[in-house]
Formats: C-alpha cells, sequence, structure tokens
C-alpha cells in the first residue's frame, strides 16, 4: 500500500483530479490509499442530472461548489466534517466487492469504540444510521473505490444542499435526513478530531508500521491541473452532460397566468413552450426561439430576457418574474 498526501487540499475539482490522476497516471504494482476533505461541495454522480439533484439557487448564494464525479451512484455532500477515503488498485477482480475496501475503515472504527458495520452492499451504519457510502469507477485494468465518512457534517446544511428548490424545507424535513445519517464523533466513547481519525486508519492500514509513499512530483500537479480544468471546473462535464430533462411551471401574475415547458438537453434547452391565458400583443413564438439553444442557466438566461422586449409579450409582466419562472 502506497500512501498519497493531496497536500491539504480542500478544492473538490483539484481533489477528484488527484485521484482521476493516480487511477489512470500512476502504474505501481501496490494500492493507493488517498484522503481529502472537501470545502461546501455537493459531489454529483457520474450519470446523474445535476439540476435535479441540488438548489441551485442555494448552492450558488452559499458558494457550495457543484462538482460531478467519475463513478456513479448519488449526490453526496462534503464539508469540513467529512472525511474522504479512496483505494486504487489493479485489476478488475475486486469490482463490486465493497466490503474489501470498507474493512480496514470498520475495523478502525470498532476500535475506537464505533459500532460501524457494512450494511447492504457499500453503506456503513453505525448504531442503524449511515456514515458513509461508497462507489466505483473502472479504468481498463485498473478500479478506485472511495467512500465519504461522515465524522462531523452539518447535516442541515447537506439537506439544503441537495434538496431541490421546488420541496420546501420544514423542521420535519431535518428530522427525517437526521433519523436516516449519524455523524460519527457523535457516537465515539473518547473524543478526537478529523485529522486523528484519518491518522488512526491510516495506523490500522499499515499496521502500525513503517507507511510508504508516493509524493507527487511537478510533472504529477501538471496532469493533475489539466484534469482539474478541462474536466472538474467545466460546465460540461458538470452541468452539459446531465441527461436530458423537462422543466414545467406556472404561475399567475395579475396579467394572467403563465405556464411554460422547457426540454433541456446536456445542459442547452432544445425547445420552449410558452402557454396561458394571459394577453399579449406579441407571438410567444419568437420569444421562445430566442431561447432555445442557450445553456439552461440563471445568467446566461437573465442576459438573454433582458435583452427581449417581454412587456408587449405579457402585458405588465416584469423581466425578472419571467426569469424566475424560466429558472
Amino acid at each position: 500500500m502506497l500512501f498519497v498526501d493531496n497536500q491539504n487540499h480542500t478544492d473538490p475539482r483539484t481533489n477528484l483530479a488527484i485521484e482521476e490522476h493516480l487511477l489512470r497516471n500512476v502504474r505501481v504494482d501496490e494500492p493507493i490509499l488517498l484522503f481529502y476533505i472537501n470545502e461546501p461541495s455537493v459531489i454529483i454522480g457520474r450519470n446523474q442530472n445535476t439540476l435535479e439533484e441540488i438548489d441551485p439557487d442555494y448552492v450558488e448564494a452559499n458558494n457550495i461548489h457543484v462538482v460531478r464525479r467519475l463513478s456513479g451512484g448519488g449526490a453526496v455532500y462534503h464539508d469540513f466534517g467529512n472525511l474522504n477515503f479512496s483505494f486504487i488498485t489493479n485489476g478488475r477482480e475486486d469490482l463490486h466487492d465493497f466490503a474489501k475496501f470498507t474493512e480496514p475503515v470498520i475495523a478502525v472504527l470498532n476500535a475506537l469504540g464505533v459500532p460501524a458495520e457494512l450494511h447492504g452492499k457499500s453503506d456503513i451504519f453505525v448504531a442503524g444510521k449511515k456514515v458513509s457510502g461508497n462507489a466505483q469507477y473502472l479504468a481498463r485494468d485498473r478500479m478506485v473505490s472511495h467512500g465519504t465518512l461522515l465524522f462531523d457534517s452539518d447535516l442541515a446544511e447537506l439537506l439544503r444542499a441537495i434538496n431541490p428548490r421546488q420541496v420546501k424545507i420544514e423542521s420535519k424535513a431535518v428530522q427525517s435526513i437526521r433519523s436516516f445519517v449519524t455523524n460519527i464523533r457523535d457516537h465515539m466513547p473518547v473524543p478526537m478530531d478529523i485529522q486523528a481519525l484519518k491518522q488512526a486508519i491510516l495506523l490500522g492500514v499499515f499496521g502500525g508500521g513503517a507507511m510508504a509513499v508516493y509524493d507527487l512530483t511537478d510533472d504529477d500537479w501538471a496532469q493533475i491541473e489539466r484534469y482539474r480544468v478541462e474536466r472538474y471546473d467545466s460546465w460540461a462535464w458538470n452541468i452539459g452532460r446531465s441527461p436530458k430533462f423537462t422543466v414545467q411551471r406556472s404561475e399567475r401574475f395579475p396579467i394572467g397566468k403563465v405556464s411554460v415547458r422547457i426540454d433541456v438537453e446536456r445542459g442547452r434547452i432544445q425547445g420552449v413552450k410558452i402557454y396561458g391565458d394571459f394577453m399579449g400583443r406579441c407571438e410567444t413564438a419568437v420569444l421562445e426561439g430566442r431561447l432555445v439553444g442557450l445553456r439552461y442557466e440563471r445568467e446566461v438566461l437573465a442576459t438573454a430576457v433582458q435583452s427581449i422586449a417581454i412587456p408587449p409579450c405579457f402585458g405588465q409582466l416584469d423581466w425578472s418574474d419571467f426569469l424566475n419562472l424560466l429558472y
């Protein structure tokens, strides 16, 4: 086993780029172990529709990163109270064998007095509640198995970030998510911080002996930066890769009811239909055509809508109200 120090980077785009570089380019015989802690982020599964998994207004207002990972599975929330571990190995014989990669983590938690156990195929539970979700990704003859560890995360913030904005969050919802997930720190007989947990897992994995290390070189960091810029900091990867979806919304204004249906594919508007009982003096088809092809992003739509003469189409409807209907 080789340990790779991520040099305390907390940007999820950098950490996912490190992971991908180790998977694709660092060809060693030994398995690799990587830890990282991300600043507030929502990490989207490879095949998920980003805008259906998050509250885009909330994540933007609170500077929460939204980044897509290579592996499948669901969206997860990361913050400074969440420890992420990643095992990178040769071959594909361990694909879907989550027990092999979670066992050393569970063993350490048990040794610390935390009653952790594998639940189902890929989750770690403590006292009947989830503390870790795991996913895998195969790249030719190498694979990564990575997971989260809820140590001291803000569970209310988790709910707000990954909850679609159409769903109203009430106190009952916060209690519901807390009934399903828990923080490891709450189950520790002897208090410790997240860095101490990381060190305990390292000691457990290496059996308390000498720890072999792979030091990232300047060439490694150059490739990591390329992955970060070209993939994890890319709209095309994080948003544009989303599957096709349709947005349907209606709102009643003083000028009447306005409804929209927006078809989005790969993050761009493919079709728009505006209808309702409002009275207007222009063909909505002209307005619809101006929106087709645009990125389905609030700032892009705001620029487009401000450049269009909205009142003739909808009476005295303000452009900002129309924007809120679109997004």
